[in-house]
């Protein structure tokens, strides 16, 4: 009963993971750019919902919407202000380049806010879902079922819209989407705010069951990062169900390792994985 109990916390907790990862893997699969801000942009929707809730009294699942187009905002503004200048650059620069960017919105929010420890307490809904024996934290499901909609959602998008199939072609061979007439440019800076905005409501999501600080992006990045090379980069669908391999991973690894070595599962499966399929479980961007 206890395995079952932590498989389906690791599922629930996985969703998160993967709308990180989506994130990450749709502003790497556009500009080729490793994103290393994404942990701070994540922990910037986890301020503005729990700032909206303290001072406007928004409950956090209704300020994803917010946090969503703040973190839009915020991530078109780093595109064009910042990246933009660096996409000829070599890989290494980008790459030091955002986590730049991190330690600089890190530090801010320290600066703000100060290091101390926020949550947020709703009132209102139950904690615990009981089926039978089984306990299903509702803050988790409900963070669970935004992610699988908002995944879906951005997937439609994707397939749909002219600006969504604009984002495809650019992913797939920008040279060629900009002799037929699309403004790549423009694309960046739209999926680069797309990638913060997905950061920013998984930020929202996890507010009501996980603490806020100036750090805790360095807690999901890092996961952020292995779900992407596991399911494979550029890859939704492997975002997603890496993401969902990762939290149960990690939710047995409590279980069955000590407290101090519970990431040891998560990271041996990712070796692991790599070792048989080095571009990830479904390497390769997805069509």
């Amino acid at each position: 009963m206890l395995i079952i109990q932590s498989m389906i916390d690791g599922i629930l907790m996985g969703g998160i993971y993967g709308l990180v990862a989506i994130g990450l893997t749709l502003i790497f699969g556009v500009m080729k750019v490793i994103n290393f801000a994404q942990g701070a942009f994540l922990m910037l929707g986890m301020y503005v919902s729990y700032w909206a809730f303290t001072l406007m009294g928004i409950n956090p699942y209704l300020s994803i919407f917010l946090s969503a187009a703040v973190l839009f905002v915020v991530g078109a503004f780093v595109q064009k202000t910042v990246l933009s200048r660096m996409m000829d650059a070599p890989e290494h620069n980008q790459l030091l380049v955002t986590l730049g960017i991190m330690l600089i919105i890190e530090n801010l929010a320290l600066i703000m806010w100060s290091p101390d420890f926020r949550s947020v307490e709703l009132g209102g809904i139950t904690q615990t879902l009981r089926i039978g024996e089984i306990g299903i934290n509702t803050p988790k499901l409900i963070a669970f079922a935004f992610a699988i909609g908002l995944t879906v959602l951005l997937f439609w998008f994707l397939r749909n819209t002219l600006t969504g199939k604009a984002i495809r072609a650019t992913s797939i061979d920008r040279q060629g989407a900009s002799l037929v007439g699309i403004n790549t440019s423009r694309i960046n800076y739209i999926a680069f705010g797309i990638g913060a905005a997905l950061a920013g409501v998984a930020g929202s999501l996890i507010t009501p069951f996980f603490y806020t600080s100036p750090d805790v992006g360095a807690t999901f990045i890092l996961k952020g990062f292995v779900v992407v090379v596991l399911g494979g980069l550029g890859n939704f669908i492997g975002a997603l169900v890496g993401g969902l391999i990762i939290g149960v991973s990690e939710s047995l690894g409590g279980v069955f390792l000590p407290g101090s070595l519970k990431e040891l599962m998560t990271y041996l499966i990712f070796i692991l994985v790599l070792l048989v399929k080095p571009n990830g479980l479904f390497g390769g961007k997805s069509s």
